[in-house]
């Protein structure tokens, strides 16, 4: 056998050394490109969460800077008026979005079970109706809806106005579209087997949707209730248009007159925004590995 040239040798680890360098390099660039792109998405949420914990006086002589000496900080009186004029906007939010969620999962599920296990006339027909709404852009039915509410369609008893129910029924009905359509989705590709030893065994439809559809269906029912809370908790335009009485505001619109009454003073209005985000924050970390799975899964498969 012919001895290798040390030359060649040579020349075969050089090519594997720059090739290891030029992966090195292409690694620590992605990684500096995504570092850099999270820190332009964090950096927002960072600063306004240490702009709450200053003085007045920190903000304005330091602003970009967080709050180093012990005459800097201010976190107690800040999040102390903030939290007086923010807690009734949080639990009408929670109110709102708690009953709208339930409600909306509620229907859903059994609209999308309908539609995924049961054959009758009509049922393709009538899922893509359904399907056909998710193109009709909500601002187009606005004022529609309200003089739904309102009761100028039927008669002035069905008025609904500032009250909670303008916020829970709409919503319901609004959120059906997307959910109908993931969940169906998803509970078309459960393996039938299940559902037809359910049935042999004698459960009703509501045993099997208890027991079966909704264990398996964790991950997407997870993501659709994490978008619908999403969606509530940030609705802003038909709580404005809908709910005049100021006892009756949700978070979105309560943070606007928040911010008029604290414009002056960026701490307790910093605080304010940050204890309307730590619902929201507290959500994700708690729901975070279904709303993944969710989407990964049943989101893809729909």
């Amino acid at each position: 056998m012919k001895p290798v040239p040390r030359h060649e040798i040579v020349e075969v680890q050089r090519r594997v050394s720059t090739g290891r360098a030029h992966e090195t390099l292409q690694e620590g660039l992605k990684h500096g490109f995504l570092v850099l792109m999270l820190t332009f998405a964090f950096f927002p949420f960072v600063f306004m969460i240490y702009t709450s914990l200053k003085t007045e006086d920190a903000i304005v002589h330091n602003f970009w800077s967080p709050p180093i000496a012990a005459e800097e900080w201010n976190a107690a009186e800040n999040y102390s008026k903030a939290w007086q004029v923010v807690a009734p906007y949080v639990k009408n939010s929670l109110i709102v979005t708690t009953a709208n969620v339930v409600g909306m999962m509620i229907v859903a599920t059994l609209a999308a079970y309908a539609f995924a296990r049961f054959r009758f006339p009509g049922r393709q027909f009538f899922f893509f109706m359904i399907i056909a709404l998710l193109m009709v852009p909500g601002v187009l039915t606005l004022i529609a809806s309200f003089m739904w509410v309102k009761g100028l369609f039927w008669s002035d008893s069905l008025n609904l106005i500032d009250s909670y129910w303008v916020l829970i029924l709409p919503g319901i009905a609004g959120a059906q579209v997307g959910a109908i359509f993931l969940c169906r989705g998803f509970f078309a590709g459960l393996p039938t087997e299940l559902f037809e030893a359910a049935r042999i065994d004698g459960a009703s439809d509501l045993q099997i949707i208890w027991n079966i559809v909704l264990p398996l269906s964790k991950p997407i029912l997870g993501t659709v209730a994490v978008m619908n809370i999403l969606g509530n908790w940030n609705s802003f335009l038909w709580p404005l248009l809908t709910v005049g009485d100021k006892s009756m505001y949700t978070i979105a619109i309560g943070l606007r007159y928040f911010t008029g009454q604290f414009s002056n003073s960026y701490g307790p209005m910093f605080a304010g925004y940050t204890l309307a985000s730590i619902p929201l924050i507290v959500l994700f970390l708690l729901t975070m590995r279904h709303f993944i799975a969710g989407l990964t899964s049943g989101a893809i498969k729909a």
